[in-house]
């Protein structure tokens, strides 16, 4: 079982359909779907010059409001610290500013995921604001043995809104 969050997402596709390791099952929650990455925050490093001007401090910067953000309520300054604690590190500014650079979707697009037969969940927060629910949607139509699970009120981290929704839990029960 490989299962997957935002970029994650798109490593555990890779995974389940590079046919290098057996992936009976996979999960995704809210994590970047076929037809939605890069998204426009992350397609803009694709430019060098965008890239080049970016420093540490404005990363950082911008990992602050995506963590406000992915989070969808309210957090103390010592919770939105504990998650820039590793952006703090300029080499970790500059890794994400290459993988940014580096986002590219026709890898995801070519995948064979019409013939995917593996059974797929998606577990989705309705209030997502990076990778919306109609993506999810429109995957679940889509492409075939997959589930979408969708979470009331929460957003890019639906585990930290409802941490007692079993959707994930009961998949990987199942599946077993």
């Amino acid at each position: 079982m490989v299962a997957g969050h935002d970029i994650g997402g798109g490593v555990a596709h890779h995974l389940m359909l590079a046919k290098q390791a057996e992936v009976p099952c996979m999960a995704v929650v809210n994590g970047i779907m076929y037809d939605s990455w890069p998204v426009p925050g992350v397609a803009r490093f694709r430019d060098p010059a965008v890239a080049a001007a970016t420093t540490s401090d404005d990363v950082l910067a911008a990992r602050r409001v995506s963590v406000v953000k992915a989070l969808g309520r309210p957090a103390g300054e010592a919770e939105i610290a504990e998650y820039l604690d590793p952006w703090t590190d300029p080499r970790v500014a500059r890794s994400w500013l290459a993988l940014a650079g580096a986002a590219e979707n026709r890898y995801i697009q070519e995948m064979l995921l019409l013939q995917s037969r593996t059974p797929k969940l998606l577990v989705w927060g309705e209030d997502e604001p990076f990778q919306t629910v109609d993506y999810a949607e429109f995957y679940a139509r889509e492409i075939p043995e997959t589930v979408l699970v969708r979470i009331k009120s929460a957003g890019h981290i639906p585990m930290k809104n409802e941490p007692k929704a079993g959707a994930l839990t009961e998949f990987i029960v199942a599946e077993r």
